[in-house]
């Protein structure tokens, strides 16, 4: 299993911290008001010198309308790195909601059978 060692971990945190706020025209003091934040621990986060708890996630999250994933993995991070899994995954998102449905159950299906095989494999 592939480990993220933990300055990474925080240096990604700072990094979409600071390109988040500065995407939105907030200064630290800014997002400190807004998340309920003293603005030393923004500063903290944002230098890469403190890693925010969940809690503190969740608050810089909701005061930059963004999701947790969005701070914590770089851009490029997550998603398929497949151009044509990517291609298919914005088609699907475009499905009515009942095709979507029938998209969903069918990955389900697929990544239970998996990983059972997976659990299989390694318990023979």
């Amino acid at each position: 299993m592939h480990t993220i060692p933990l300055r990474h971990f925080c240096m990604s945190i700072a990094a979409n911290l600071v390109r988040l706020r500065k995407f939105q025209n907030l200064t630290q003091n800014d997002l400190a008001d807004l998340a309920g934040l003293h603005v030393n621990q923004v500063r903290r986060y944002e230098a890469g010198n403190a890693q925010p708890s969940l809690d503190g996630l969740k608050k810089i999250a909701l005061a930059l309308h963004v999701s947790l994933d969005e701070l914590v993995f770089d851009p490029n991070e997550r998603g398929p790195h497949n151009a044509r899994l990517a291609l298919l995954f914005e088609a699907v998102s475009n499905l009515p909601a009942d095709e979507l449905h029938v998209v969903q159950a069918v990955l389900d299906g697929l990544i239970v059978k998996n990983r059972t095989k997976q659990l299989a494999a390694m318990h023979s």
